[in-house]
């Protein structure tokens, strides 16, 4: 196990991703750790991992040459994680209380996304600080009390709820929301915008805040 002060990690992991200035300024001093094919993406970002692992049936020879220095974990494909889980138990082995998880969203696998919404929610009832980028979009869990947001003005957000919200306030945003209650599987909350500082209030209920900074520079 490699020990150092320093706590934040970035997990590369196989959805898309686009190489932002924003996103190369959240991932600065992390230590790295690529998931298979998340791999793919460690050379546009200017990392290279300390460790890569997972049952690697998504990497094709030419990455695994390109990256055969790289300290590697292999794990049969018949497993009970999937090789994304099994980065995040690794990174909280090595000491990490901070996460970001890059290449979080899109490509084929839906359920891979539904995954990661799921397990970073999981892992910030925990009291664990986590997040989740496309470098087009990103998500943070929402847990009871507050939570401020650096996100440029009309950046586009949607909050998606886990389970019934209930005193859920929403500051700084073009439809601003105070103390309401929002059903499990409504779409009150989609598709708003920022004005100023976004502030977010829950009392109780579990969500995720994914938001589209980029979408305020087009």
């Amino acid at each position: 196990m490699i020990c150092s002060s320093m706590s934040k990690f970035l997990i590369l992991l196989g959805g898309d991703l686009t190489v932002t200035p924003r996103l190369k300024q959240q991932i600065a001093g992390a230590r790295v750790l690529a998931a298979d094919s998340g791999m793919r993406h460690a050379a546009g970002l200017g990392v290279v991992p300390e460790l890569w692992l997972g049952d690697f049936d998504s990497t094709d020879a030419a990455l695994a040459d390109q990256y055969a220095h790289v300290e590697r974990q292999v794990f049969p494909v018949a497993k009970n994680m999937t090789d994304g889980e099994l980065a995040l138990h690794e990174a909280y082995e090595r000491g990490a209380t901070e996460v970001i998880l890059a290449g979080a969203f899109g490509g084929e696998r839906t359920d891979h996304t539904f995954l990661h919404l799921s397990m970073a929610v999981a892992q910030a009832h925990k009291g664990r600080k986590i997040f989740l980028s496309s470098g087009h979009e990103e998500a943070t869990p929402l847990l009871y009390g507050k939570t401020e947001f650096d996100l440029p003005e009309d950046t586009l957000f949607s909050i998606l709820g886990f389970e019934t919200l209930t005193g859920l306030s929403i500051f700084g945003a073009e439809w601003p929301l105070d103390a309401v209650t929002v059903p499990f599987g409504s779409s009150l909350t989609l598709s708003n915008r920022v004005k100023e500082t976004l502030t977010v209030t829950l009392e109780t209920g579990t969500a995720i805040l994914v938001a589209s900074p980029v979408s305020a520079l087009i």
